[in-house]
């Protein structure tokens, strides 16, 4: 626990080393000695928890952020050094100098979506100046202190000392100004011109407001239907207190409101040697419900007990899985990219079990059990984040199935990228298909099945009126796709916030359809089966027989000319064709066959690579790796596999490979170094890989490990020489969730040298 003053209480000082280093001397022999230091904390490795770096990924085009607060946080807190809740611009970045404030975040960690919501709380010292320009303090980073509960600087304009800590719903900050000068704390509601509201209410030593909220990628401006709101509550009585509107300090006048092109409220303290404590509650429903939240959570002024409390919670989830035979690097990049996997979605409910109806419904309703969770970045997060946790927190994984159904009955439409407790039309494909079926595939059904099944049907089937559709419900250009059996040219999904992407939208639709099926045939309802199972075929449809390559065609068949498939294209997301040629998750098989065969189809592959096409900052490319492993390669695999791991992710700031995602490209990196990726969302299988530790552990929630053992494993050895399941042989690449979730241990003989192809399997 950080001491009062701001320093670091996570390491022990030199001289506490030295007095426990000469008392041992005189209490045991060197044998002893010996013994003891070996088995000392001073000298094991980081626990996962230690091991976590906060700075990972908020250099280059990470896009995350120093974020505190509990796992899957309502509301998270961070520095902030850009005062904005524009598209694409994080909190803070590590380059920038300054710090403007302390913000109560809902930003999608690793995104290029917005904040929303949020509010900034500054503390300064001196005359009140209420702009982020002008308030602002310069920082160095070697006096940053921070874990996933707990943050500190100096921010040397000021001399004073800023901690953070957090929990679910609640911040609290702990501030040591300098004892000899009166401190002041601004809070500024970050909400548009003309918007938002802030009240001071003195006597009860306490500041309210609201930043109301938008939506974006479709319905942009238009009302969200809630606001961010929040209450401040001090340790100590002001002195002075006010507002302002624009740039203009009211003093003692109590409240600000929508006319202010920017607004605030602000309040000053007598110089003291007792740090300063401000608690913030905050709430997506009502001022009221921001209260409740901040007396549920925190009952008094402890900010070592919500550091400890939160502390906990993270050690509990990092915890779970245990890794041994990493290097220090090593470490740090996977208990990083697990704590980056464990922040969204987020929590949208209030410590009551109470939410705000979807899509701007109108109502309040309240959780059975569990808790409402938002801010899905599905086209990323359906591929490797939700898929582990169905391993590591199956019942939090099915609460998120439960929010997804209900968004649908509430909308109306079940949604594709739900953002801001609303539709939009954000990237392609629909996949909150994928993550409930992947959950359904895998047993986890302690959600309304029968209603999911009636969403994800009716989204494969139906389009909705056309005033709500261009709001965001239903899948994008669904007519075209049921006409045709693929999404022509000549559309070019203009109703979208990515518009074209016809080739995307095809592969990706016919994967959905397959799940669709799946769950039809599961459910009893073969007639949805075999047309779904149709649907899902409609993949042939955009793969060029002649080129090989998935390609863009026109509504009379005829294909895109020219085509390079190596070039992106306004026809596919954020790839090529060459990547995209690749997704047919739900039928390898039958790609393999399409592409003339395994030879072919490795020598494919082998293309991909050798002209460096493949990228491992976007998510089409993630599970492409393990193809080989379908057709007869799987040395391949294991060696593109322990080549990105080595390559692309590393420690420090700059250590991601590209935008986060919401934790995608960090749940990919989890995956691949345990040895395994579900490569197909939806069944309950994953593909081997290369394992990069010699040992992991994953501790399930009820009770049950999973062991992977990787024998002589080192950074040489990157290839399996045989595999076993509980001491018996493993045939070929696959692995069933089932033999994950009972227990058990797989073991791997690793070796410098791939296998023979006819010793593969």
């Amino acid at each position: 626990m950080p001491p009062p003053d701001g320093s670091s209480a996570k390491a022990f000082p030199a001289a506490a080393v030295q007095r426990v280093f000469l008392r041992a001397t005189l209490a045991v022999s060197v044998c002893s000695l010996v013994a003891a230091v070996a088995l000392s904390p001073l000298v094991r490795a980081q626990t996962p928890f230690q091991a976590v770096e906060l700075l990972a990924g908020t250099a280059n085009d990470g896009q995350t952020a120093p974020l505190v607060g509990m796992p899957f946080a309502m509301t998270e807190w961070t520095p902030e050094t850009r005062s904005t809740e524009k598209k694409c611009v994080a909190p803070y970045y590590y380059k920038d100098q300054k710090i403007t404030g302390f913000r109560g975040s809902h930003w999608l960690s690793g995104s290029c979506a917005l904040e929303y919501g949020s509010v900034t709380l500054m503390p300064i010292t001196g005359p009140i100046e209420v702009t982020a320009d002008a308030r602002a303090s310069s920082f160095r980073h070697e006096t940053e202190k921070m874990n996933p509960a707990y943050y500190s600087v100096v921010l040397d304009r000021y001399a004073e000392t800023v901690e953070m800590t957090g929990s679910t719903r609640t911040g609290l900050l702990r501030i040591t100004f300098p004892a000899d000068k009166a401190g002041s704390l601004l809070i500024e509601p970050n909400s548009r011109p003309g918007e938002g509201f802030v009240e001071v209410h003195p006597k009860q030593r306490e500041i309210v407001g609201y930043n109301p909220v938008h939506r974006y990628f479709r319905g942009e401006g238009l009302s969200a239907g809630f606001s961010g709101y929040f209450i401040v509550r001090f340790s100590a009585p002001f002195t002075v207190h006010g507002t302002w509107c624009g740039t203009q300090l009211q003093s003692d006048v109590d409240r600000q409101m929508e006319e202010c092109s920017n607004l605030g409220a602000y309040a000053s303290f007598a110089p003291s040697k007792t740090p300063l404590l401000v608690k913030v509650g905050t709430s997506f429903t009502s001022l009221e419900e921001a209260v409740h939240n901040l007396d549920a959570e925190q009952t008094g002024w402890d900010f070592t007990g919500v550091e400890q409390k939160t502390e906990a919670a993270w050690q509990k989830r990092l915890n779970q899985i245990e890794i041994e035979g990493a290097s220090t690097e090593q470490r740090r990049v996977f208990y990083t990219s697990l704590y980056h996997a464990l922040l969204v979605p987020r929590i949208a409910s209030n410590a009551d079990g109470t939410y705000n109806g979807f899509a701007g419904e109108g109502k309040l309703h309240k959780i059975a059990n569990g808790a409402y969770y938002d801010d899905f970045s599905m086209w990323d997060t359906f591929r490797a984040l939700h898929p582990l946790l169905t391993i590591l927190d199956p019942d939090r994984e099915q609460e998120m199935v439960q929010s997804l159904v209900l968004k649908g009955e509430q909308g109306g439409y079940l949604p594709i990228f739900p953002l801001f407790n609303s539709y939009t039309s954000a990237m392609v494909g629909d996949h909150s298909i994928a993550v409930i079926a992947d959950a359904y595939a895998k047993g986890l059904t302690h959600f309304d099945v029968a209603s999911a099944y009636k969403l994800v049907l009716q989204n494969a089937t139906t389009s909705p009126p056309l005033e709500s559709y261009q709001l965001g419900e239903g899948r994008r250009a669904l007519a075209s796709y049921l006409k045709y059996g693929y999404v022509p040219l000549e559309d070019d999904v203009s109703d979208a916030f990515h518009h074209r992407e016809q080739v995307s939208r095809t592969l990706e639709y016919a994967y959905d359809d397959s799940l669709v099926a799946m769950m039809a045939k599961h459910l009893g309802t073969p007639e949805d089966a075999a047309r779904l199972y149709r649907q899902s075929e409609n993949w042939r449809n955009v793969i060029d027989p002649e080129t090989g390559f998935a390609r863009g065609r026109h509504a009379d068949g005829s294909w895109i000319e020219p085509f390079d498939p190596a070039k992106n294209a306004t026809y596919v997301t954020e790839a090529n064709s060459w990547q995209y040629t690749f997704f047919v998750p739900q039928n390898i098989p039958g790609l393999i066959q399409v592409l003339g065969g395994p030879e072919k189809f490795i020598a494919k592959l082998d293309g991909l690579f050798d002209r460096n096409l493949y990228e491992q900052g976007n998510e089409p490319s993630h599970h492409i790796a393990y193809l080989y492993d379908y057709a007869g390669g799987p040395a391949k695999t294991q060696h593109q596999i322990r080549t990105l791991m080595q390559s692309q992710y590393h420690t420090g700031p700059g250590g991601l490979p590209g935008n986060d995602d919401a934790g995608q490209m960090s749940a990919w990196y989890i995956f691949s170094a345990m040895g395994f990726y579900p490569v197909t969302p939806g069944s309950p299988v994953y593909a081997i890989g290369s394992p990069l530790f010699s040992k992991v552990t994953i501790h399930q929630s009820d009770g049950h490990d999973f062991v992977i053992v990787a024998n002589h494993q080192n950074a040489a050895n990157e290839y399996i020489q045989s595999q076993q399941l509980n001491n018996r042989p493993l045939p070929g690449f696959l692995l069933q969730h089932a033999d994950i979730v009972k227990g058990g241990t797989l073991t791997f003989d690793m070796g410098s040298t791939p296998l023979a192809p006819k010793d593969d399997h």
